[in-house]
């Protein structure tokens, strides 16, 4: 029977464990004869065995045998995880003295029957024990499929925040990207680097899947806060003035300090703390000669890290006002050649190990 079905009362299956065969034999047929499906094993050890090739609802186990006593059985049964939560009920002609009762429960068991017995006790705390773990199964099975609805509703709203948010982004992307697809190819790349990083010892731990997940995510509202920066500023096609670009640099921070505010009424959520990481701190270089806070190494979050390799190789291959767009070879020249300056290097070690992903997905993503 699966741990997951409840017992039937009328066709649970119960180990029987006694050395002694004539007990065996009187209990599988008091319990055969209510519809029950009797299991006898002769010792402790062939009880294990039985029970762990195929768990049964219920055990009914003496405590006085050879070898292996009732007492260490049921350690075991409760020290095995697949056998655990089984019913196990002691039947033996010892408990006479309230400390064996109270050592039988003590170690996991959830009744006793004193020999000689009754057919009608013995019937009586079967059905009652089998019912309380019919109870017990629906408890479970409730309260898993509880947790998946309630799971499922988190990542509906949690998905429904990303959406909102990456909607925002985008008006900001459309203000100074000819094609529109800036912010699905950034997502796209940093994928590949997470994937290609986590093959490294180093990396191995933090980025599992669900990083990779959330950093595609995230990687998006890297350039959210521009949408504060002024046309003449953004769509300027010359070289910026010094006051000019220091009103550009504060996008980082404008955008941080608005996902921070969005944080603040849902603390805890992995995706706008990872968005505010890398708003914050994609132009921040690995030599501290980035911006705004002049952070270098590890310093850096190593998803805007990421971010800026991401950020960078899809700037240069895109055409703006100011500029042409450049081949894959070209950006990833410059890419390379920022190793260990403005780029971390195992960014760039990843990034090299995979470009010619980038240049596919720059060729997919093209935009209308």
């Amino acid at each position: 029977m699966t741990p997951d079905a409840s017992p039937a009362a009328a066709a649970a299956s119960i180990l029987i464990v006694d050395d002694a065969v004539a007990n065996l034999e009187l209990l599988s047929e008091l319990l055969g004869a209510r519809g029950y499906e009797p299991r006898p094993a002769l010792s402790g050890a062939h009880a294990l065995m039985a029970a762990q090739a195929d768990p049964p609802d219920l055990v009914l186990l003496d405590v006085d045998m050879p070898d292996m006593d009732g007492y260490e059985v049921c350690q075991r049964f409760k020290a095995d995880e697949q056998l655990q939560d089984i019913p196990v009920i002691f039947v033996s002609a010892i408990f006479t003295q309230a400390e064996d009762k109270v050592k039988a429960l003590s170690l996991g068991a959830v009744d006793y029957v004193t020999k000689p017995f009754q057919a009608e006790e013995v019937y009586a705390r079967v059905e009652t024990h089998l019912r309380l773990r019919s109870l017990q199964v629906e408890v479970e099975r409730h309260n898993r499929d509880l947790e998946g609805r309630v799971q499922e509703k988190v990542e509906e709203i949690g998905s429904a925040q990303a959406a909102t948010i990456f909607a925002l982004a985008k008006l900001a992307e459309y203000r100074d990207d000819d094609t529109g697809r800036h912010l699905e190819r950034a997502a796209a790349y940093c994928r590949i680097l997470a994937v290609e990083m986590a093959q490294t010892p180093r990396f191995a731990a933090v980025f599992t899947e669900q990083y990779a997940d959330t950093l595609a995510r995230a990687a998006p509202l890297h350039d959210i806060g521009k949408v504060a920066v002024p046309d003449a500023i953004l769509l300027k096609p010359g070289k910026l003035s010094v006051v000019e670009f220091e009103q550009m640099k504060r996008h980082t921070t404008i955008g941080a300090d608005t996902l921070r505010a969005v944080q603040a009424q849902y603390p805890g959520n992995a995706f706008l703390q990872m968005g505010i990481e890398i708003a914050e701190s994609h132009h921040e270089k690995w030599d501290g000669s980035g911006y705004e806070q002049g952070l270098a190494g590890e310093a850096i979050p190593v998803a805007a890290r990421i971010v800026a390799v991401a950020d960078v190789y899809d700037a240069v291959r895109s055409r703006r006002s100011y500029k042409p767009a450049l081949p894959h070879a070209a950006a990833r020249e410059i890419i390379l050649e920022g190793r260990g300056a403005h780029f971390d290097p195992a960014v760039v070690d990843a990034f090299a190990a995979r470009d010619d992903e980038f240049a596919a997905v720059r060729s997919a993503l093209r935009g209308a």
